[in-house]
């Protein structure tokens, strides 16, 4: 149970930090500025999509945080048999990074109207996404050829499972990414782009952060992270 708060309490203090960024807490009754004709204020408005974008991030953070606590609490049975970590998965959190790197290149250009480095930009996000997810086929090719199957064993079943949920947003920030790319490719001016470019930058960051914590969680070295959180709630 200690395990459940300690990752809830994590999820929650992100959401709260990044809320606090994007000025939701704010109170626009007690705050002055220029009144436009129409009685509109001037000042800058938040897109709903990034909140809407804000909030499933902090619904899926929690469904990740679960599937971690559940994944704490079952290796402490007497049948969890850990399965070894893919080397190829090493391979994988770098074309992960590249990905997340190369859409951040393309939403400062979008800000500075640059549309050739924007194009550039999400075709390598979204090649390098793929080239994540056909990885993540190799590792679980190569484990179920060593005799990890899903059934074999509960820690087959969570890691695939858990890699497997993690693709499936893969796939999904994949569509949006192929919208605001087809955007791009057909003339949309670069600063016309940079809230869809800023949401596909958004999510595939949350995404990565979501995977070096599975990547951590896998390799072992989450044990004495937990066993300290554990001391500090006893």
């Amino acid at each position: 149970m200690s395990v459940i708060i300690v990752f809830l309490a994590v999820i929650a203090g992100i959401s709260g930090w990044w809320l606090s960024q994007q000025r939701l807490m704010s109170k626009p009754w007690l705050e002055q500025g220029v009144i436009d004709e129409h009685g509109g204020s001037l000042g800058p408005a938040m897109p709903t999509a990034k909140v809407g974008l804000g909030v499933f991030l902090a619904v899926v953070g929690c469904l990740f945080a679960l599937f971690t606590s559940a994944y704490f609490m079952r290796m402490a049975l007497s049948d969890w048999q850990p399965l070894p970590m893919p080397g190829l998965l090493w391979f994988n959190t770098l074309v992960l990074v590249l990905s997340s790197v190369a859409l951040q290149v393309a939403l400062m250009a979008a800000r500075r109207g640059q549309l050739d480095t924007v194009r550039l930009g999400l075709a390598t996000g979204g090649l390098t996404a793929v080239a994540f997810l056909v990885g993540q086929l190799f590792a679980w090719r190569e484990l179920a050829g060593e005799g990890y199957l899903l059934a074999s064993n509960p820690a087959n079943s969570f890691f695939y499972l858990i890699t497997g949920l993690h693709g499936l947003h893969i796939v999904g920030g994949l569509i949006g990414l192929a919208r605001t790319s087809f955007r791009a490719w057909t003339g949309t001016p670069a600063r016309k782009l940079a809230l869809g470019v800023e949401l596909c930058a958004m999510y595939w960051h949350f995404l990565l952060f979501v995977w070096l914590a599975l990547f951590v969680l896998f390799a072992g070295w989450a044990a004495s992270f937990i066993e300290i959180c554990r001391q500090l709630l006893t």
